[in-house]
């Protein structure tokens, strides 16, 4: 169990936090693509690590995230005019290009402007794999590279990504995500079914540590006596993937996970092929909200957090995630739709910030001690002074996950070395 100051030091993300500084060094998604779909079109409001910004595509198609407020009387940018290359705030017209930088000040006379001492806070963007990625630490520190995910060097019609936003804290939705013996019961949709023996209920569970951060293997007995091994890759600072099979041309799906505040968390899910585009029938099963993608309200706002999109999922807290509970009693384990819903409903009713000093873990949560001692030390060397050294090595996330059965004698690192490679 982590105590209460342990549980602070993980969590706490706003900027000058030990680990708000931490996220702050790696380039992060901070929302879609398609948020932004055109040059000149509406911005959109968004909050990351506890900041108020604002996204906006300017007239030569480069997107800017600035400050949500204006310098002048703080009004909110999100009511601005799009225009010409910078974003027009409307109550007296001062104008920021992507740069924060203040490039008109029409209601103060030629001669008493002073636009170019004015520069509100703006981060550089990049885009891939359907996501605007930021850098929001300090910019001696940025490094050249996005991670070198196989998801983001691929062509968009072979990805598909979506988001969602989920009321609590980060790291408990990533430990979520991290957490493997849960999948027999939360997700199981069939509790008449057995696929494998009894083994399947209690894996046995091996870390082992990587550039990137660790990879959680858990093992699992077949009926046959065969070993059922599943291969997650962690990637800090919150990047998993979730095993699938090894075939060379499998499939593969993961999670981001991005701080919004201390408690809240975007959730970003990625599903691709690096070998073909997923068809249009793939893709509507996919957004149908039965597995990991959720059914969304992409528009809804949420003013109490200055977000204009919020991906709040259908079914939610305030609707008890549409619980059936005749289906619960013969079918599903939770009575719950959706994979993302049933880990909603769990990570959820923990609290905004769970009291990690109340919980007795045990030997199936090897991989989330090992994720929080992981970002704990990373938190630790930045009081310290020490920089991460992951955002400076991108080639280390060119990783994929895998899951294979072999017989008990076959040695599982050399398997899951060769299935692990990515392909681009």
């Amino acid at each position: 169990m982590l105590s209460e100051r342990d549980t602070e030091l993980l969590c706490r993300v706003s900027a000058g936090t030990a680990m708000g500084e931490v996220l702050r060094r790696f380039w992060q998604p901070v929302l879609l693509s398609e948020e932004v779909p055109s040059a000149d079109g509406p911005p959109v409001a968004i909050r990351i690590m506890g900041e108020d910004l604002l996204a906006f595509r300017d007239t030569n198609g480069k997107v800017g995230l600035i400050s949500a407020y204006c310098a002048h009387r703080h009004a909110h940018l999100f009511w601005g005019r799009n225009e010409e290359c910078g974003l027009r705030c409307t109550y007296h017209g001062w104008k920021y290009d992507v740069t924060g930088q203040c490039v008109d000040m029409p209601n103060e006379p030629l001669e008493a402007a002073f636009k170019e001492k004015i520069k509100i806070a703006a981060y550089p963007t990049k885009e891939a794999g359907g996501c605007v990625w930021a850098y929001m630490g300090p910019p001696e520190k940025e490094p050249p590279e996005l991670p070198y995910l196989e998801w983001t060097r691929i062509p968009t019609e072979n990805v598909l990504v979506t988001k969602r936003l989920q009321q609590n804290n980060w790291a408990q939705a990533v430990e979520g995500g991290i957490d493997s013996s849960h999948i027999s019961y939360l997700h199981n949709n069939n509790i008449k079914q057995q696929n494998l023996s009894t083994g399947d209920k209690a894996p046995m569970t091996l870390l082992q540590e990587r550039d990137y951060g660790f990879i959680e293997a858990a093992r699992r007995v077949t009926a046959e006596g065969k070993h059922y091994w599943r291969i997650r890759p962690f990637m800090v600072p919150g990047t998993i993937m979730i095993p699938s099979n090894d075939a060379p041309d499998r499939s593969i799906s993961g999670h981001v996970w991005v701080p919004v505040d201390d408690h809240h968390v975007w959730v970003y899910t990625i599903t691709w092929n690096a070998t073909r585009a997923l068809g249009n029938e793939e893709i509507a099963t996919l957004l149908a909200g039965y597995g990991i993608h959720s059914s969304v309200e992409k528009h809804e706002r949420r003013w109490d957090l200055k977000i204009s999109n919020s991906y709040r999922p259908v079914r939610n807290i305030e609707n008890d995630y549409l619980i059936d509970r005749p289906l619960q009693k013969d079918t599903s384990f939770t009575g719950i739709q959706g994979t993302s819903e049933q880990d909603c409903s769990i990570q959820e009713s923990m609290g905004a910030l769970s009291p990690r000093w109340e919980e007795h873990l045990g030997t199936a949560d090897k991989g989330i001690i090992e994720f929080r001692k992981t970002l704990l030390q990373m938190a630790r060397d930045m009081l310290e002074g020490k920089e991460p050294v992951q955002p400076h090595n991108p080639q280390a996330y060119r990783v994929r996950s895998t899951a294979f059965v072999v017989d008990p004698q076959v040695d599982w690192k050399e398997v899951s070395e060769e299935h692990m490679k990515a392909l681009v």
